[in-house]
């Protein structure tokens, strides 16, 4: 699979850029910003030869310039993988900008599987670089920063331990049928027991309030039962497969997937059910660290923020810093539900080895207050440290502080990164991950933030551009 340098353009491209058929401006600025930071594309290319003995040899795939392009514009229109490649396919603008030309488009399926060759550390250094290339041509000097951190919600349905265990008897018995088609021996002691697993599900979510205080114990101790007996049992299959041959070749192939796959969802299904049978029948208060919300997305955290309208919410939590010109010059996947105020110090740190100087202006909501973070940013050179005390009595200093002009010009400076947020989740589709994994997640993030940049750096380049036009003419 080689990774071959920038194509040679046909003589049927030549004569269409002849005729004038140009991207539109802002995906022409994005293309012209990413041919002058060939250093992106370097970082891409490293992922995609990791694990390859030689990838100078072997069929062509998709070249780092292709793949980054492709995932730029897919976050930029927020595409999902078969709208993209029919977009890219059918529009001559779009193979321009994709790097494709009159090459062939592969099918959508390669475009997945190129992007998840990528990791979260190379979007983070690809985003780093993008910052510092704003900064190098004068775009942002980082003099301002506003954070906040928000939810992006995992591809789960909403958790109780009746679904969870449901979840866990369907998709294990799927697995041993797939199984039992692919194996030449007999599977003996593994029952089908959906049929009952749904009926004591359905008979759980139908109860009124009354009839769950009644009769809830028992038709979850008859679920879990069911659910027990299914694990035990796929379990006990994948033991007697250990040593089964295929009936085909496909089939050979498939086994030891299939068996890695319910050895997985068993083990899962053992965290299930002990969750269940504490929770329900012990009554205990399982901490939300050992609690599992989903079986597909075992990674989803439990987050309470506070939030009238969501009062939980079923993902990460994700903190950004956003400087004034837009851009998001850091992005943090956190692992539960700790509290904003921890990030203080650490944007701080960021931004100094981003700028080179702390930020003049710090701009955040009163859950990122406390007098150790006020300290923190005066002492690290923060001249307006825009903080709003949260809870307890303001002292006359502080109240006079925070009706300041200065204090309230830097609120209004910091509501700017809802909008942003708003601009990410609705833009570029980083309301809800529909991608499985916690590595994928990560990227998923990474490239909304990364479009959004670009996006940014290409209108701020447009404005400069008509700033000097205008000068021109008026000279």
């Amino acid at each position: 699979m080689p990774r071959t340098a920038k194509p040679q353009i046909s003589f049927a491209d030549w004569e269409l850029l002849q005729q004038g058929i140009l991207l539109e401006p802002v995906l022409q600025s994005i293309s012209d910003f990413l041919d002058d930071h060939e250093e992106m594309i370097e970082a891409v290319r490293r992922d995609l030869e990791q694990g390859l003995k030689n990838p100078g040899t072997g069929r062509n795939g998709l070249t780092p310039q292709q793949v980054l392009r492709s995932l730029i514009l897919k976050r930029v229109k927020n595409w999902d993988f078969r709208e993209l490649r029919e977009r890219i396919a059918d529009g001559y603008t779009l193979r321009q900008f994709t790097d494709f030309y009159c090459q062939p488009v592969p099918k959508h399926g390669a475009f997945n599987r190129a992007f998840n060759r990528l990791t979260p550390k190379t979007l983070q250094a690809v985003n780093e670089l993008v910052v510092q290339a704003a900064v190098d041509l004068g775009l942002e000097d980082g003099q301002k920063l506003r954070v906040d951190s928000t939810v992006v919600q995992t591809d789960v349905h909403h958790p109780t331990d009746n679904t969870l265990l449901w979840d866990v008897v369907r998709v294990v018995t799927r697995l041993v049928g797939h199984l039992r088609k692919a194996v030449q021996q007999r599977i003996k002691g593994f029952r089908n027991r959906t049929r009952a697993a749904r009926r004591r599900m359905q008979e759980i979510q139908r109860m009124t309030p009354k009839q769950r205080h009644e009769r809830q114990t028992e038709k979850y101790r008859e679920l879990i039962e069911v659910t027990e007996e299914v694990v035990n049992s796929a379990q006990k299959v994948v033991e007697q497969t250990r040593k089964a041959r295929g009936k085909d070749v496909l089939a050979e192939l498939a086994i030891p997937e299939l068996r890695k796959e319910i050895g997985h969802y068993c083990e899962l299904g053992d965290r299930v059910i002990d969750q269940a049978r504490r929770r329900v029948l012990e009554a205990e208060q399982v901490p939300n660290a050992e609690k599992i919300y989903s079986i597909f997305e075992p990674h989803t955290d439990l987050i309470k923020r506070g939030k009238v309208q969501t009062p939980l919410e079923f993902g990460h939590k994700v903190f950004l810093a956003e400087s004034a010109q837009g851009l998001i010059t850091q992005y943090v996947v956190l692992e539960g539900n700790p509290g904003d105020d921890q990030q203080v110090e650490p944007s701080l740190e960021r931004h100094k080895e981003t700028f080179g100087h702390a930020p003049e202006l710090y701009g955040s909501d009163r859950g990122f207050f406390s007098e150790k973070n006020v300290k923190s940013c005066k002492q690290k050179g923060v001249k307006v440290v825009c903080i709003p005390q949260r809870g307890g009595q303001k002292t006359p200093t502080r109240a006079k502080y925070e009706k300041s002009p200065d204090f309230k010009k830097g609120q209004r400076f910091r509501a700017g990164i809802e909008g942003r947020i708003s601009v990410l989740f609705r833009g570029r589709g980083m309301k809800r991950c529909l991608a499985e994994g916690r590595k994928r997640f990560e990227l998923w993030v990474g490239a909304a933030v990364i479009a959004n940049n670009l996006m940014r750096i290409a209108a701020l380049l447009t404005k400069r551009s008509s700033r000097k036009r205008r000068k021109r003419r008026a000279a």
